[in-house]
C-alpha cells in the first residue's frame, strides 16, 4: 500500500484516494475537510475508496462534507468499503464497485470504562448512532429502515452484485487486483474469498528465499574428483545487510508506521488511565506530549495511596504497578 491517502487536483475536478482507516489512525475528518474545502465548489470528485472502516464520527463528518459539495461525487470502491468506510461511500452520487470488491455494514461498537450509568449512557449513544447510520443507508438504497437495521445487526457483506441489488451500489465495473492488505480478523463474517485475497497480498509482499545452486558433480569444471562437497558442509554465511549510507533520507512508510504506533500507545494509555478527554486533546493537537506525560504522572500519584511498611497488604502493593515504566517507555521517543 504505497498511497494511503491523497487528493490530486485535475483539469475540471479532483481525485481523492482513501486507502486507510477512517479516523485518528488514518484519514481524519479534520484533515479531509480542510483539503476538500480548498477545492472549487462545483468541482467533480472521484473518490477512490479502499478501507476497513474506523471512527464512525469521522466517517459521518466526511460523508456530510461530501454531500454538501456542490459538484458530482463518484465513489469507486477499489477493494473494500467496510464498517464506517461504507457510510462514506454512501455520499456518492454514483457508487461503482468492481466485481471482486466488497462492501460491509454492521452495528457500531464502542468501549467504555466506568459505572453502570456510564455503560447505559454508552448503550444509548450507540443506539442513536445506529439510528443515524440506518437512515443514511436507507435513504441511499430505498430500503426500509427495519431491513437495513437487521442487515447491520447480522454484519452483512455485499459483493458487487449483492450491493447493486440492495441499492448500495449503482454500477459494476471490471474486476481489479486486490490491494492494501488490511487486518480483517476483527470482523466475524468476512467472506472467505476476501480472506484469501488478503492472505495472498501478504504473501506477495514477502520476497521469496533465494535458491542455492545444485552441487556440481565430480569431474565437472572446477570440482576435482574425490572432492565432492559433503552435505554437512556449512554453506557460506549470508553477508550482513549493509546499512544505508549516512545522510540517506528516512523511509516515509517506516516513519508513518512508527508515528501511528506511538500515537496509539499514547491514546491507549490515556484511556486506561481514565483520561479519554486527554486523548481527544492530544489528537486535536491541543495537548503536547509533555502535557500528556505530566498529566498521567499526576494521575498516577493521586491513584497510588501511601502504604506504611508496618501495615503489609495482601497481594502486590499498588505501588508496584508499572505505571511509571509504561509512561516512560511510551514517551521515550520524545524525551
Amino acid at each position: 500500500m504505497k498511497s494511503w491517502y491523497s487528493l490530486r487536483a485535475r483539469a475540471g475536478g479532483a481525485e481523492i484516494s482513501i486507502y486507510d482507516e477512517i479516523g485518528a489512525y488514518g484519514v481524519s475528518a479534520k484533515g479531509f475537510l480542510a483539503e476538500l474545502g480548498a477545492l472549487p465548489d462545483a468541482a467533480p470528485i472521484d473518490l477512490r475508496l479502499n478501507s476497513p472502516g474506523g471512527s464512525v464520527f469521522d466517517a459521518v463528518a466526511i460523508h456530510n462534507a461530501l454531500k454538501r459539495h456542490e459538484g458530482p461525487v463518484t465513489v469507486w470502491i477499489d477493494g473494500i468499503a467496510a464498517s464506517a468506510a461504507s457510510y462514506v461511500a454512501m455520499a456518492g452520487d454514483e457508487i461503482i464497485m468492481p466485481e471482486n470488491a466488497f462492501l460491509m455494514i454492521h452495528d457500531p461498537a464502542g468501549l467504555v470504562m466506568g459505572t453502570a450509568a456510564d455503560m447505559r449512557a454508552m448503550a444509548e449513544a450507540l443506539d442513536k448512532v445506529k439510528g443515524s447510520l440506518v437512515a443514511g443507508y436507507a435513504a441511499k438504497s430505498g430500503r426500509a429502515a427495519e431491513d437495513i437495521a437487521a442487515l447491520m445487526t447480522a454484519e452483512t457483506w455485499f459483493d458487487a452484485r449483492d450491493a447493486l441489488d440492495a441499492g448500495l451500489a449503482t454500477r459494476i465495473a471490471e474486476p481489479v487486483r486486490m490491494v492494501a492488505a488490511f487486518d480483517i480478523a476483527r470482523f466475524r463474517n468476512a467472506p472467505p474469498e476476501l480472506v484469501e485475497a488478503v492472505a495472498a497480498e501478504d504473501t506477495d509482499d514477502v520476497e521469496p528465499a533465494a535458491e542455492l545452486p545444485a552441487p556440481a558433480e565430480p569431474g565437472e569444471a572446477g570440482v576435482p574428483a574425490g572432492n565432492t562437497p559433503s552435505a554437512a558442509t556449512d554453506p557460506e554465511p549470508t553477508p550482513a545487510k549493509t546499512p544505508p549510507p549516512i545522510g540517506t533520507p528516512p523511509d516515509p512508510v517506516t516513519i508513518r508506521a512508527e508515528a501511528i504506533a506511538h500515537a496509539r500507545a499514547v491514546i491507549d494509555l490515556c484511556r486506561l488511565a481514565g483520561q479519554p478527554q486527554l486523548a481527544g486533546r492530544f489528537l486535536d493537537g491541543d495537548a503536547s506530549l509533555d502535557e500528556v506525560r505530566a498529566t498521567l504522572l499526576a494521575a498516577k500519584a493521586e491513584a497510588e495511596p501511601e502504604i506504611a511498611p508496618h501495615h503489609p497488604q495482601p497481594g502486590p502493593s499498588p505501588t508496584t504497578r508499572p505505571w511509571g515504566d509504561v509512561i516512560a517507555r511510551t514517551f521515550k521517543l520524545k524525551g
